[in-house]
């Protein structure tokens, strides 16, 4: 993560997103940078709007945020499915009662 934060720090403060500069955000913060993935940061970084990525992921949150409503509709079914089933085999063990008398 510490790679990302970086890169971002970078980007906000206008400067260039290479792997000197990386690295050197890095080794402020006390971290020992990874020469592979500080190159691995830079590479998919390439070419990247680093703004209007972020101001995308903003609007992913929202949309995940509702979908956690729908699993509890899905239980609710359930319980209804299990209260009707109980009732089915209580109706039919009556059922049978009256076979043996």
């Amino acid at each position: 993560m510490q790679y990302i934060y970086a890169a971002l720090l970078l980007n906000a403060e206008g400067k260039e997103i290479n792997e000197e500069n990386v690295k050197r955000v890095l080794e402020a913060a006390g971290a020992k940078p990874d020469d592979a993935r500080v190159k691995a940061l830079v590479a998919s970084l390439d070419g990247v709007n680093i703004e209007e990525a972020i101001s995308k992921a903003a609007v992913a949150p929202a949309a995940a945020a509702a979908a956690p409503a729908a699993p509890a509709a899905e239980e609710k079914k359930e319980e209804e499915k299990e209260e009707d089933k109980g009732k089915t085999e209580e109706e039919a063990a009556a059922g049978l009662g009256a076979l043996f008398g």
